[in-house]
């Protein structure tokens, strides 16, 4: 994930300014401490702090560090391959992966295409759309463009980045990016509901909206609609209001286009449910996985598919036009493999929705009536918390004060210890300023009382300190 680097003069307190480093960090005027060692919700840095890990890193370590059963799996795996090319080969632990991740849909997906990082799953996506469309009987070789939403994120890569809206992360390659994607507004109840609006009509707003931008570039043109069910780094963690897929799905139907849900960050149980999709009662055409698929033991994202595109590419070509050398990697697949059996096994998407919910309900009891905080919002273990300059007006703070990085160093003090998930644009893809709070689906009730202290405490300290 991209992030603003820190934009005050002095290094934050989590920097070491003091040893040469040869990294292209994310800043070249700073370099981070290092993490020492790490285990269950800790990492431990080379200055001796001791960090809670409340976010997973990016939404990532869905079992906390350090776990051996995943340890041992990726050692068992190295004694088999650790690698070979997917050209010529398959391996055992590649099938197994596919298997259990399809089981988990329920039977909706059909077949799974792993790579290395989210960016590489939606450029893969982009591909794999066009080409269903290419191999159907008659081909409808007319259709080469996506629709996708404002202010959303989905990678670095120039597709990945061509297709995400926000306008911070693209400026500075504007003149790199694709101009086949075209955006609808994003659903958000917090700021896209007018006064006096219903969230019924609200979601028939969008879908009308939708609907008129599918008609301005030409239906036969568009191959896919692309969204995130709950939208993660650019908002800050927010969820679609009821009925909102439905009635998007509805369009693409209309229109004969695919659904690609972007679920990199939201899903692997990281929403309450395996998947966030299952929650809405709509299942995508094609669905992006990361993040909590590996939880952050091996790069490792995927593609699952649903049997409609399948079967479309088993009646034509009976082959996906696009490969990556590290593709279904043996160790990756390992890895994934044994988390998601640990996911699975210990009932671990249980504790995320009861954990889920006593977070939220904590965060809303402790920070909801706080002047500066605009929006707590989340499902599962994946909760934003929006800041506002005026809570009456919803006006964000100046981008040059940057409070969401401030927020995060502030937790980064040794008087505090807790990593909070910065994020900005939660406005207009410029302005707003969130953090997320995402911990692994391991954690205890004494956990979750223990990440709301630290970050009410951070909160409100930071911003007393700026009143002063």
């Amino acid at each position: 994930m991209i992030q603003t680097p820190p934009t005050s003069k002095e290094p934050p307190s989590n920097t070491n300014t003091t040893t040469p480093s040869h990294v292209l960090h994310r800043s070249l005027h700073h370099t981070p401490h290092a993490v020492t060692s790490a285990s269950g919700l800790y990492l431990h840095l080379s200055n001796g702090q001791r960090i809670l890990d409340a976010t997973g890193g990016a939404a990532v370590s869905c079992l906390g560090h350090g776990n051996t059963c995943v340890k041992n799996a990726i050692a068992k795996q190295m004694d088999v391959v650790s690698y070979c090319h997917s050209l010529f080969y398959s391996t055992n632990v590649a099938e197994e992966l596919a298997e259990e991740l399809c089981k988990g849909t329920g039977g909706e997906m059909t077949r799974v295409f792993v790579v290395s990082s989210g960016s590489e799953a939606i450029e893969a996506s982009m591909k794999l759309a066009r080409q269903y469309y290419l191999e159907l009987s008659p081909p409808q070789k007319g259709r080469y463009k996506f629709i996708a939403r404002k202010e959303s994120y989905h990678g670095t890569t120039l597709g990945a980045l061509s297709m995400g809206g926000h306008v911070a992360r693209r400026s500075l390659y504007e003149p790199m990016l694709l101009d086949n994607i075209s955006r609808v507004s994003y659903c958000n109840a917090y700021r896209g509901v007018n006064d006096g609006e219903s969230e019924a009509d609200y979601v028939a707003r969008l879908a009308q909206e939708l609907d008129d931008e599918f008609v301005k570039q030409g239906p036969e043109s568009v191959c896919a609609f692309v969204a995130e069910p709950v939208v993660g780094a650019a908002l800050g963690c927010v969820p679609a209001v009821a009925g909102y897929f439905k009635a998007i799905k509805s369009i693409c139907d209309k229109h004969g286009a695919l659904l690609i849900f972007d679920e990199i960050m939201s899903g692997m149980g990281r929403s309450g449910t395996l998947h966030a999709w299952q929650q809405e009662g709509v299942v995508p055409d094609i669905q992006a996985v990361g993040k909590g698929l590996g939880g952050g033991y091996a790069p490792v994202a995927g593609l699952l598919i649903n049997k409609r595109v399948v079967d479309v590419l088993e009646r034509g070509s009976g082959a996906f036009s696009h490969g990556q050398t590290y593709q279904g990697h043996p160790i990756a697949c390992a890895a994934a493999l044994e988390v998601q059996r640990i996911i699975r096994e210990e009932g671990l998407v249980d504790n995320v929705r009861v954990m889920g919910g006593l977070l939220g309900r904590l965060l809303g009891e402790r920070l909801g009536g706080h002047e500066c905080v605009g929006d707590v919002r989340g499902k599962g273990l994946f909760w934003g918390i929006e800041f506002v300059k005026d809570k009456a007006t919803k006006e964000p703070f100046d981008t040059r004060e940057a409070i969401a990085m401030g927020v995060h160093e502030k937790g980064m003090e040794e008087k505090y210890g807790i990593s909070l998930y910065p994020g900005t644009g939660s406005v207009d893809g410029k302005y707003g300023d969130h953090i997320i709070i995402s911990p692994a689906y391991t954690v205890t009730e004494q956990d979750i009382k223990l990440i709301v202290d630290k970050a009410v405490a951070v909160i409100e300290d930071f911003f007393a300190e700026r009143r002063v």
